[in-house]
């Protein structure tokens, strides 16, 4: 066969596949378009409670994951559980995936904070805002494990939304849902 033939028998070929991709039903193009689901892995160092969920980007944990999370974020000290909120976990998904990271174990300092643990905090330590995100659920401070912490800071604020707050000396980034803003702690 000549080379012109072959040449032609391949654009044919690829123009047969477009069009047998075009005639597929939506459904199918839909599913074979869905993002697949990641796994997030959580540890609670306070608690030892840990975490492995399905999470899918765009539509995030189903209601009952939210629940086991509210629980696995609770306070540390007084055992209260509150509704964190799930703009969180898109973060954690977004900062993963910013760091190249699959299905990699976050570690979680401190989630859920009640008014009476902020206040007891704020007694004992300069660094802990009187009004903060912890007690309405719209914080968590964390670190990965296995990647440093100026990396972690450095995709969290490439997000652009939220507050990161970076403590290398205590070894956590802070991650909240409120405004954007950085600060650097101890």
């Amino acid at each position: 066969m000549n080379e012109i033939n072959r040449n032609r028998r391949k654009w044919l070929s690829l123009g047969g596949i477009i069009l047998g991709a075009s005639l597929l039903p939506n459904s199918v193009l839909a599913a074979v378009s869905t993002p697949k689901p990641r796994i997030l892995s959580f540890r609670n160092i306070n608690t030892g409670d840990r975490l492995s969920a399905e999470f899918a980007g765009g539509v995030g944990f189903s209601a009952e994951n939210l629940r086991k999370l509210d629980y696995l974020l609770r306070d540390k000290r007084t055992n209260q559980v509150h509704r964190m909120d799930s703009n969180l976990f898109s973060k954690f998904y977004k900062i993963q995936s910013l760091l190249g990271l699959r299905n990699t174990e976050i570690q979680i300092i401190c989630g859920y904070r009640s008014p009476a643990s902020n206040a007891s905090m704020r007694r004992n330590s300069r660094g802990v805002a009187s009004n903060s995100y912890h007690m309405r659920g719209q914080a968590i401070d964390f670190r990965i494990d296995g990647v440093s912490l100026a990396s972690v800071r450095q995709a969290a604020e490439n997000l652009n939304n939220g507050g990161v707050g970076y403590y290398p000396y205590s070894n956590f980034v802070h991650i909240d849902t409120g405004p954007v803003r950085t600060w650097r702690g101890s």
